[in-house]
Parts: structure tokens; sequence; C-alpha cells
């Protein structure tokens, strides 16, 4: 088994009769500024009575559907602003967003990413919203959470939606099939989870079921595995880079793994990395997966199956886990709107909300508010109040977040990916694809 543990560390129509406006893309636009000329987006109605703002997120079918009722209920209670929503899916979200702020027509709120925050917000596109605590009221908001949407400089450039917590899903029937017991994730380690994985393969592998569906591609788990080594991947003054040696081990770990069955090749490791409904974890075909908590209740629609979370595997019995929040996104307000009052009466509506909250429920992630939380309980369901519940008693064991991904590190976790599956598929040596991970961070200093 590997030996090499680990050290502790997130679209079409609504069919109602809302029309986005299109804006053209060119993401040039990006590189020519975040700094955001002229006038904002928000305008009047042609009485100059009523307030018209503009909302962007990504997302899907789902997703919009409940945007769109968040909305209705929005300008129910307040019938002076109208909200004209925009959305689509991740792909191509960015390249619209750039464009639309360089030209100076950002929208007024925007759901915003970790991997961006950073670029938009350190460059004065987005708005400090301390500027609008008369309105915005973050008194709820767990410090811990809250400061995930600091950028540098100290300006929250965003309120977290939610929180994430980087996790084991687990399949227990899996388990169960191949003769396991579930593990106590408060005492288990990585080798544990590793084992278990090649047990579940070697048991169940005919049948097209591997132990651990993929490792070694995503930048979370780099996250994790420099974390549970003393290092950061993005660090602060004071904490240590990671460091080739821990980018190599990682890269070492992943190639066992396959080496003994615990995940399967290179190529289909590949195959499940994207969509979830076809994935190994959201088909029944993996026992385990790491997975940011707030994306189980999607795996268990796609799987049918009664999935469990838990707690990421320590380096050696008895160390801490080290995990820690992350913001599932953010609502941010572009610094050009016209109604930052009106922009920052939304985003309060949006995360304080009860009403707001049953309609969308978690399917941002767990509403970061406590109040909230207990509000939505009893219209959870069972997978919604096992996420709940599991972010609430983290709360008593997550370290400080490391800071969000820099300003011009936005990319790093697609190039991350693509240097991983050179080295899966054997292109790159561990110790090739490690020099070319921590060179191209030490390019971003």
């Amino acid at each position: 088994m590997p030996r090499h543990p680990i050290r502790p560390t997130e679209q079409h129509r609504s069919g109602n009769a809302r029309r986005f406006r299109s804006l053209a893309a060119a993401a040039a636009c990006l590189a020519l500024t975040l700094t955001a000329c002229g006038g904002g987006s928000g305008s009047e109605s042609a009485d100059g009575g009523d307030v018209e703002l503009t909302f962007t997120w990504w997302g899907a079918d789902a997703r919009a559907q409940l945007t769109e009722q968040v909305i209705d209920k929005f300008e129910e209670e307040n019938p002076g602003i109208t909200i004209k929503g925009d959305w689509g899916g991740w792909e191509g979200y960015w390249d619209k967003l750039a464009t639309s702020t360089a030209g100076g027509d950002a929208p007024d709120v925007i759901q915003m990413d970790e991997t961006r925050i950073a670029a938009y917000g350190e460059r004065n596109a987005l708005l400090d919203l301390t500027t609008q605590e008369d309105i915005l009221d973050l008194s709820e908001m767990e410090p811990e959470v809250l400061q995930t949407g600091e950028v540098k400089g100290g300006a929250l450039a965003g309120v977290p939606v939610g929180v994430g917590i980087f996790s084991v899903g687990v399949n227990p029937a899996i388990l169960e099939q191949a003769g396991l017991q579930m593990p106590d994730d408060t005492t288990w380690t990585w080798d544990d989870m590793f084992d278990m994985a090649a047990q579940v393969s070697e048991k169940l592998g005919s049948e097209g079921v591997y132990g651990f569906d993929f490792f070694g591609t995503q930048a979370a788990e780099l996250g994790t595995f420099a974390r549970q080594n003393g290092e950061e991947v993005y660090p602060r003054d004071g904490e240590t880079p990671v460091s080739t040696e821990t980018v190599e081990k990682y890269f070492e770990t992943a190639l066992e793994l396959m080496e003994t069955g615990a995940t399967p090749a290179a190529s289909t490791q590949a195959e499940s990395t994207g969509n979830i409904e076809q994935s190994l974890f959201g088909t029944n075909k993996s026992a385990f997966h790491l997975q940011f908590h707030t994306q189980i209740q999607a795996f268990v629609d796609a799987s049918g199956s009664d999935l469990k979370l838990l707690r990421l595997p320590a380096q050696e019995e008895g160390e801490p886990q080290n995990m820690v929040n992350k913001a599932s996104m953010y609502w941010s307000i572009s610094s050009r709107t016209e109604h930052p009052e009106e922009a920052a009466k939304f985003v309060n509506f949006l995360i304080n909300d009860e009403d707001a909250a049953s309609i969308l429920k978690v399917e941002r992630g767990v509403p970061a508010i406590p109040s909230i939380q207990e509000a939505l309980k009893p219209q959870l369901t069972p997978t919604g109040t096992m996420s709940l519940e599991f972010a609430a008693t983290m709360q008593e064991e997550v370290v400080t977040p490391p800071q969000v991904t820099p300003a011009n590190a936005s990319d790093f976790s697609t190039e991350f990916t693509r240097i991983g599956n050179e080295v899966l598929f054997g292109s790159q040596s561990p110790q090739e694809g490690a020099k070319t991970v921590v060179a191209y961070l030490e390019g971003l200093q």
C-alpha cells in the first residue's frame, strides 16, 4: 500500500419570462482589466422611480429555477426593485464576466468563486462589502467563515454563500458488499483508507467496482496534502510554500494507488472526474470519493444510494486532520454599481431571509448563517440534514483557512489537472511533475 500519507488540510431556461442580455465574449478583456471603467450597470425605469439590478450566476437548470423563485420573492417584498437575471454554465461564465467588467458594464450582483475573487477584488472590480454594513447584516456569521471572503488588503470582496469542507464521501453498501465495516473517521489514517480501497477493488473489481475513484489531478487534493505536511500551496507571509518533495510524494502516492488497484487505470480515472451522473461514485462504482461535503446531495441524487460523509484521514492515528472551511461560493457586488444600497439589500435577502433559504435550501451549500441553518433543519432531506450537521460539527475542528487563490493564480487548478494527468499517464515522472508544479507556483510570486 502507499506509504506516503497525507499531512492535515463546488442550463438553461427557467421557463419564466425573463430574457437575458447577450454579451460579446473576449477573454483578452480580462487582461485589459478588471479595474473596470465607465459607469455601472444598474438603471432607473423611464419614470425615474424604480431601480433595476442585474444579477449573474452559474449553475444548472435546477439552480436557475430556484434562483428565479427567490428573485420573484424579493421583488414581491421590494416593489421598487427589479432583478434582471443572467446565468449559464461554468464554461463561458468567466469570459462573459471578464468582458462585461472590462467594458464597465458588470452585473450589479455577482455569484463569485474562490478561484476568482482575488482576481476581481484586488483590482477594485468588487465593492468592499463592509461599506454596506448598515444594510448587509453579517453579525451572525462566524469570523472563520466570513474571513474566507477577504482579499489582500482586508477588503471583504464577497459574502460566503455557504461553507464547503473537503471531506470523504463513502458508499456504505459497497463496503458491506466487500465485507468491510464503516471506518471510524475520528481515528483513521490515509493508509487505512488506501488499504480498504484496495480490498474493495480486489473483491468487487470483476463487477467494475473500485475502492477509490481517482486521485492525483485535483488542486484541492494537493492543498490537503500540502497542509498536512505543514505547507501551503498559496502561503501567507510566514507560512511555508509547498515543496517539490511534497508534490513528488503526492504524485508517487497517486501512482502507487493505481499499482495496488485501489484506484483504476488513468483512463478510467479521467472519465470519472467530469459529470456527476456518469462518475464512478455517482453510479455506485466506487466506495470512496474526495469532495467538498456540499456535493453529497448531488451524488445521492445521481446514485440513488444512502451515501455518508467522513472526515479526512490523518497522517497517523491521533493526529488532527486540520480540515478547513472553504466558501462554496460568494455573493459579490460590482464596485461600479449605481445602486450599492439596493444591491446590498438583495444580498442581505439572499443570506439572511428565511423565505429565501426555504427556497434555496442547501443547493449552493450549507448556509453560512447559523440561525438560517436552524430554520432549515425541519425542511431538509436526510442527506441535507447530514450535510448541515457535518459542517456544524466540523466548526469545532477546522483550522484557519488558507488565503484565497491569488489574483494571478485563477488558472492553477486547470494547469495542475493537466500536469497530474501527464504523471498518471506516464508522460512525466513524479519528480518532473513536481518540478513543473512548483516552478509554476514560484512564477506566480
